[in-house]
């Protein structure tokens, strides 16, 4: 995927960062070009408004269809913005393309399912189609599979490509409705630069309340654009009306977001990128001796007969050092990623040596 193009349409001014709004659903003719004439109001170039709605459980407001993609014409006429929404099926793909979409969007749902993504990428390629599409986040965090939707649909064809990351789902009670894992979206920046990724604070956030702080973070790790739920009568929605914001709130957020400018870098920037390259040079030296202590423990536990893994030990281990490194500022769940990869890999050197690959 090296010759990504912009999220850019013929005759539309869109400025940087990239802002998609709209409500979660179109629900009326009214509500969606009520909503979209205030968005435009506010300098807003992209409208975003799902037409068919995948439930969890069958029963809820499921889109209202085909007709919605009129509205959508409608707001495109008669403000000149660019519109889009979410296809899951190639029957959704040929009606869009037919209405004139100028952005499509796939969902976490349709981005886990190959067969359903190989599905929208032929369509795309039978209809020689010349349309922006963004690819969410598979709801599990599996960065391959997102990687392997993307190209699907670069291998038919699509040039002006991009990513939207809308978290991952998670069992039990936590702060967000689908949690961030930052580290997976900034991978795929790493892997491919050009890339532009999107982010979705209201799908993150679940909580109206949760968009503004989301969107300044998502900024200030350098994504592309953000892609946010507006409703002209948020409460009244009939899905996902917990996470959306008026048009007149949603500006007052773009408003204060603080907008980071990457070429600005400076002399006292590079002197303390150049520190975090002495200590992460510091940290692999440690690390590496760290193994060679576990494989020290390795060849006494075969010599003594003793297990690998040692439960109790790992858990104490855990504990003490996850309370230490809040204590330092750190974040628990951060540090427990790291001791989990630290002892998955000081276990693999132990079986190792059990194995006299290395003694």
């Amino acid at each position: 995927m090296k010759d990504i193009q912009p999220i850019a349409f013929e005759g539309i001014d869109i400025k940087q960062p990239l802002i998609i709004a709209g409500p979660c659903s179109a629900e009326t003719e009214q509500q969606v070009l009520a909503t979209a004439c205030e968005l435009h109001a506010n300098g807003i170039s992209i409208f975003r408004a799902g037409i068919w709605k995948p439930r969890t459980k069958p029963g809820g407001f499921e889109g209202v269809g085909v007709p919605g993609l009129e509205w959508l014409k409608k707001v495109k006429e008669e403000t000149g913005m660019a519109v889009s929404t979410e296809v899951a099926t190639k029957a959704h793909v040929e009606a869009a393309l037919n209405a004139g979409i100028d952005l499509l969007w796939i969902g976490a749902r349709t981005s886990a399912n190959p067969f359903a993504m190989q599905e929208i990428a032929d369509a795309l390629a039978e209809a020689h189609a010349d349309v922006a599409v963004l690819v969410k986040n598979p709801v599990n965090p599996d960065l391959e599979l997102w990687i392997g939707a993307l190209q699907r649909i670069y291998n038919a064809g699509i040039r002006r490509l991009g990513a939207i990351h809308r978290g991952f789902s998670a069992y039990g009670k936590h702060l967000y409705r689908n949690l961030p894992q930052w580290r997976i979206p900034i991978e795929l920046r790493r892997r491919y630069p050009s890339l532009p990724i999107i982010c979705d604070p209201s799908h993150i956030g679940g909580k109206r309340e949760l968009v503004g702080p989301l969107s300044q973070q998502a900024l200030d790790m350098g994504f592309d654009g953000l892609i946010i739920e507006s409703h002209c009568d948020p409460d009244c929605a009939l899905s996902d009306k917990n996470q959306q914001v008026t048009p007149e709130v949603l500006n007052f957020i773009l408003n204060t977001l603080v907008y980071r400018h990457a070429n600005a870098t400076t002399e006292s920037l590079s002197l303390l990128r150049q520190q975090i390259d002495r200590l992460d040079n510091e940290l692999l030296e440690v690390l590496s001796k760290r193994m060679e202590v576990s494989r020290d423990i390795g060849q006494y536990k075969k010599e003594h007969r003793m297990p690998v893994l040692q439960a109790a030990r790992y858990d104490s281990i855990m504990n003490s050092r996850v309370k230490i490194a809040q204590e330092m500022g750190m974040s628990g769940d951060f540090m427990r990623i790291v001791l989990s990869a630290i002892h998955e890999e000081s276990v693999r050197q132990q079986i190792e040596v059990f194995n006299d690959r290395l003694r």
